[in-house]
């Protein structure tokens, strides 16, 4: 197969070549977009993620095997510009689970708020607003885009040492926040079972 670096290569004198590049990475690329910025915003962000690799694309190493990591970083400093989209995203999901809490609280929804998901969710929701951007934007861009730390470190432009410290931080507080969402669920479930 024709390496990432061969098709851009090729595309300097014949830029229609670079379409092959948009075939082989949209898919990762928009799926990580759409998660990070919004489905209203994917598209265009998507759209101007190759733009800019196009317009840049003298200025990538031929020698490069995969543009997928060089891709990602372009996405991520234009996802930057609709972080109020992201916020506006956590602020829904930790209201949700708010007002889920308070519903339940009746008794109505006592059985379904004990589902796995939703003490996931309730619990999680709030650690992973508190996360800082980096160890946010670190996170996402290893669940969501399935990058090695050597790729999210070449995408971040940090060192693979500081990749490993941020997933190792935020494994040690969603693993902690988990375990106090299930241990106050198991608490109120035991609480409603001896009332």
């Amino acid at each position: 197969m024709t390496s990432d670096g061969e098709i851009i290569r090729r595309s300097l004198a014949a830029p229609a070549e670079f379409a092959a590049l948009f075939d082989r990475h949209a898919r990762v690329i928009g799926a990580f977009v759409s998660r990070r910025a919004g489905a209203d915003a994917a598209e265009d962000i998507v759209s101007e993620t190759f733009l800019t690799a196009f317009r840049r694309r003298a200025s990538f190493d031929a020698e490069t095997e995969s543009a997928k990591p060089w891709l990602l970083g372009i996405a991520v400093r234009l996802i930057r510009r609709h972080r109020a989209v992201e916020a506006a995203h956590w602020r829904s999901i930790v209201s949700a689970t708010r007002d889920a809490h308070a519903h339940d609280e009746g008794g109505i929804d006592a059985a379904d708020a004990r589902t796995d998901a939703s003490v996931a969710v309730r619990s999680l929701a709030p650690a992973l607003q508190a996360l800082s951007a980096s160890d946010r934007e670190t996170l996402q861009l290893y669940a969501w885009a399935g990058l090695t730390y050597e790729e999210l470190a070449d995408v971040l432009g940090v060192p693979v040492g500081t990749v490993r410290s941020r997933l190792h931080r935020v494994r040690r507080l969603l693993g902690a926040a988990q375990a106090a969402g299930e241990a106050k669920e198991e608490s109120r479930g035991s609480a409603s079972r001896s009332g």
